[in-house]
């Protein structure tokens, strides 16, 4: 069994810090880029797609700055995070993904978080 590796994406985003948290906090604002469908209950979300779904229990969260969830079925030293780094002088805004997987499918996977975070910008028309 491959061991899974943590890797970390940067993409520069047209917001403002507290708009992009709740994007990436909330269920209505994941539901908008992240799955079709999110419900929260007890720290626990669940993400639906057409015909699949998975659950994470959020782990961290940050007010306009970071949330940390944890897939449920997942190895338990992994976890994604998704956080708002705002640059002290040009005010540049940046959403860094610390995600996990087999060396692999670490291309698959960076496609698939680009082609999200795609849907995140044209959300927030950036």
């Amino acid at each position: 069994m491959e061991i899974k590796a943590k890797y970390r994406l940067e993409y520069e985003i047209k917001s403002s810090p507290k708009i992009l948290f709740n994007y990436i906090s909330t269920a209505s604002g994941l539901a908008g880029w992240f799955a079709d469908d999110v419900n929260v209950r007890d720290n626990i979300y669940t993400f639906m797609w057409t015909g699949d779904s998975a659950q994470a229990r959020l782990l961290t969260l940050k007010e306009n700055k970071l949330v940390k969830f944890k897939w449920e079925d997942d190895e338990p030293y992994c976890f994604f995070e998704l956080e708002i780094q705002q640059d002290e002088l040009t005010n540049d805004v940046a959403l860094c993904i610390t995600d996990f997987c087999i060396e692999s499918e670490r291309e698959e996977k960076e496609l698939i978080w680009n082609s999200q975070v795609d849907e995140l910008i044209a959300l927030l028309g950036a």
